[in-house]
């Protein structure tokens, strides 16, 4: 791997990481925060996991949470915000994206940006047209890749805003606050 490749993939990934930790920000400060091409809102969520992570070679140390919910409401991550608070950053989640009562759920991870284990709304079996049911699957793929997208967007709009120094100062009292 050259150097310019390894700077690029760490640049993607720190990028990848800030991107993660805003969502969860987001997330919790803004509920239905997004809205759509349509000017629908909508909410992404990180749900039930988070991998934070800090450190460098055998250094390196990783800690994986897995929260819950309690009547309906999403219970904060604690420790894995302890471990933002610590240097670590944030290199997975499990994303709960929701819109007029649908909703899809994804792993991201901040190195790739590639979604994993991703759920979307249960599409209707019809065995009279299988071609049908794929489309709509499909469809549906789309949908919830597009809610991601648009959260992106709306990320590097303020990551490459003078507004970003005061998105910072707000993340960090965001992680400080007591549950």
């Amino acid at each position: 791997m050259s150097e310019q490749d390894y700077l690029a993939d760490s640049t993607d990934s720190l990028l990848g990481q800030e991107f993660l930790t805003w969502l969860w920000f987001r997330g919790e400060t803004s509920p239905l925060g997004f809205t759509d091409a349509n000017g629908r809102p909508f909410s992404l969520l990180l749900d039930q996991k988070v991998v934070v992570q800090g450190g460098e070679g055998d250094m390196r140390e990783t800690t994986s949470v897995t929260g819950g919910m309690t009547d309906g409401v999403h219970l904060p991550l604690r420790e894995a915000r302890i471990g933002l608070l610590t240097g670590k950053k944030v290199t997975r989640a499990l994303l709960l994206l929701e819109q007029d009562g649908i909703n899809w759920q994804m792993t991201l991870k901040a190195d790739d940006f590639a979604p994993g284990a991703f759920r979307t709304p249960k599409v209707e079996s019809d065995k009279d047209d299988q071609e049908a049911v794929f489309l709509e699957k499909i469809f549906v793929i789309e949908q919830g890749l597009a809610l991601l997208d648009t959260a992106y967007k709306v990320f590097l709009e303020v990551r490459l805003s003078p507004q970003w120094d005061q998105e910072v100062r707000n993340i960090g009292r965001w992680m400080t606050r007591q549950e």
